[in-house]
C-alpha cells in the first residue's frame, strides 16, 4: 500500500505571492508547472495554533476509525461536541481534512498518511 503524505509548510506571505508570480509567468508563457499541493501557514506559531494536541488526536482517530460522524467522533476522543465539531471545521477549513455529507451527518476523512514539514530558513 502506497503511503499518502500531504505537506505542511511555513512560508512568509511574500514567498507565498512570489510562487504564485513565478507559476502565473510560467502558464503565461505556455510552460508545464508541475503541480504542488500542501497548506502553509506563515509562521511556526501560526502552525502550532492549527496542530494542537488535541487536533492532532482527531486527525489520528479520523485516519484509524473512520467514523461516520462528528458525534461518533467526539465519542472515540471522550470530547464535547461542540468542541469536536468547532476544531474539525477549522481542520477542513485550513485543508487537513475532508468533510462529507450523508444523511443528515457530517463525516470527516484524511486521505493521508503522514504530515511532512517543510520550514524554509
Amino acid at each position: 500500500m502506497k503511503v499518502k503524505k500531504v505537506r505542511i509548510g511555513i512560508k512568509s506571505i511574500e514567498a507565498g505571492l512570489g510562487d504564485f508570480v513565478r507559476t502565473g509567468e510560467e502558464v503565461e508563457r505556455g510552460e508545464k508547472v508541475k503541480k504542488e499541493s500542501g497548506v502553509y501557514f506563515t509562521s511556526l506559531d501560526a502552525l502550532r495554533k492549527v496542530l494542537t494536541p488535541q487536533r492532532m488526536a482527531l486527525l489520528r482517530l479520523i485516519r484509524e476509525k473512520k467514523p461516520v460522524s462528528l458525534h461518533g467522533l467526539a465519542r472515540l476522543a471522550r470530547r464535547n461536541i461542540k468542541n469536536v465539531s468547532d476544531d474539525v471545521r477549522y481542520l477542513a477549513q485550513v485543508g487537513l481534512i475532508e468533510l462529507r455529507k450523508a444523511d443528515k451527518k457530517v463525516s470527516a476523512r484524511v486521505n493521508y498518511d503522514t504530515i511532512l514539514l517543510e520550514i524554509a530558513v
